[in-house]
This record gives C-alpha cells, structure tokens and sequence, in this order.
C-alpha cells in the first residue's frame, strides 16, 4: 500500500464500504483524523503528504472494528453532546442528537434549582443541565454500575463533581427527596423492533438501555407511577420518546398521573420529547 495519507484513506473507506458501512467515507475520515491527532476539520489540508510511521496500524486497527460495526465513537472513546465532550464505552448509550431536542426543550422552561435523572448512562443529560445552569443541583441513578463509573467520570472532567450525586439502583429505588425537574431518557424500543436494530446499536451499546421488552413502555410506566411521591407542584417531567410514542406517553401521563402533556419534534419531524408540568 502506499505511504500517501490520501491512500490510506481511500484504502480504509474501501474496507468499510465492503463491510457494509453506510457512512463509510464520513467515518474513515473521523477514524484517520483521530489517529492523527488532529481535528477532522483538517484532514483535507494534511491528505496530500505521506503517512507518518506506525499511523497505518493505528488507522487500520479502528477500521477493523468500525468494519465489526462498532461505533465510531466507542473506537475513538468520546462523543460530543451540547458543546460537552462525553466519554463513551460500551456500558453505555451513545449521546444522540436527537436527545439534544430535550435539553433545548428544558433550557428554554428555565433552570431547575435540584433536578434528577432517572437512568443517566454517560450522564449527557443531567450534565448538560447542570452545566447550562450553573445554580442547579442534581441527582443522577443508573442500575449499572459500569455507567455509573462513566459518568462520575464525565462529572470530573466537567468540573461538575460538587454538583451532582450519583446513586445505583432501577428507577425509583435510588431516588429520595423531591425535585423541580424529573427527566429520563429510558429503554423504550419495544421487543420486535429490537431485532431489527442495526447492528451498530444491538450489537454494541447495551440492551438493557434500550429495551424494556414487550411493547417497549415499561419503563415509562414505572416512572409515571412513582413521580408524585418525588416532583414538587408546579415542577416538569420530562421523557425521551420513541419517535411514535408520543401519543401513548401522553395519554400514560393524562390518564396516571391527570396532568396535561406536551408533545414536541425533533427537527425531522418525529416525535421525540413529552413533557408534563405537575399543577402548583
């Protein structure tokens, strides 16, 4: 193979397209500027000289297991979220763009003084939050505590430590007190549509964050059931959604809980967020 940078990459988005890779020019190149060391922003400029040594064998080892379908930022170890740089494993979800529909829907009601999280994983939201406004307290629970690891690591590395506690257990066993602001983003594909996944995600982010099994409303269930005992009056919950969940979360929270929710898209269109304020 040739030593030219601009082989290297053609060689990797070759291997890629082979393996099945529908984004395979977009994540050579974010593999290769990683191995580089240099912002993907400036691949282009550094294309046309040679390939300094051992960057092929570090560039062909993150092609390899983007050709297995792990996700690239599971190769590369982060995702950026919000401006926010988010360490990334396989214990937990990848931060989406899509879940940055629930942070700019919560922005723009205002900050929370003490809010909680209920299955935080990286702990992209209840971060993101925190960050954003800077008197707010937090709690943030996982079941697993390999995610919970990740994100008291995120929480370092965000200088956000003294701000946010978190605590091991499922839904509303490790959550005590009352808050302003309820949020989750839970396991909510249902179990038919799970085996149609991409293998990106079935294979490699964990199931237990992405599926409740059944129709895929479990969860959302089990929080709503328990919310009153925790939200102040006049306090917000807030869920991601399927993109066609919308209308059975709502009617979940209007008939459960007889509060009035709303339903809100993403920028494509589907449905992505409810939110319910709790009567003063």
């Amino acid at each position: 193979m040739s030593d030219r940078l601009a082989d290297l990459l053609a060689h990797g988005q070759a291997v890629l397209t082979a393996a099945g890779i529908t984004t395979a020019p977009r994540d050579a190149r974010r593999l290769l500027a990683h191995a580089m060391k240099i912002d993907p922003a400036r691949l282009t400029v550094e294309l046309s000289g040679p390939a300094p040594a051992g960057l092929a064998d570090r560039f062909g080892t993150m092609i390899a297991a983007r050709a297995r379908f792990q996700p690239v930022a599971q190769i590369i170890g982060y995702r950026d979220f919000w401006g926010r740089r988010f360490r990334v494993t396989q214990d937990v979800l990848d931060p989406r763009p899509d879940s940055e529909t629930l942070i700019e829907a919560l922005l723009e009601g205002g900050p929370a003084e003490r809010l909680l999280d209920l299955g935080t994983g990286s702990g992209c939201l209840a971060l993101t939050l925190l960050a954003e406004w800077p008197g707010a307290h937090g709690v943030a629970t996982d079941q697993s505590a390999a995610a919970l690891n990740l994100a008291r690591e995120n929480a370092e590395a965000l200088g956000l430590t003294d701000r946010v506690r978190f605590a091991q257990g499922d839904w509303w066993d490790a959550a005590d007190g009352t808050f302003d602001l309820i949020l989750s983003n839970p396991p909510y594909i249902p179990t038919d549509v799970y085996a149609t996944l991409d293998p990106d995600v079935r294979d490699w982010e964990p199931e237990a964050a992405l599926t409740p099994g059944a129709d895929g409303l479990a969860a959302y269930r089990a929080i709503i059931d328990g919310v009153a005992d925790h939200l102040r009056p006049g306090g917000r919950l807030a869920f991601e959604i399927g993109y066609d969940q919308g209308a059975s979360v709502a009617a979940l929270v209007a008939e459960r809980l007889g509060w009035t929710p709303r339903i809100l898209p993403d920028l494509n269109g589907h449905d992505r967020v409810v939110l319910a304020d709790r009567p003063a």
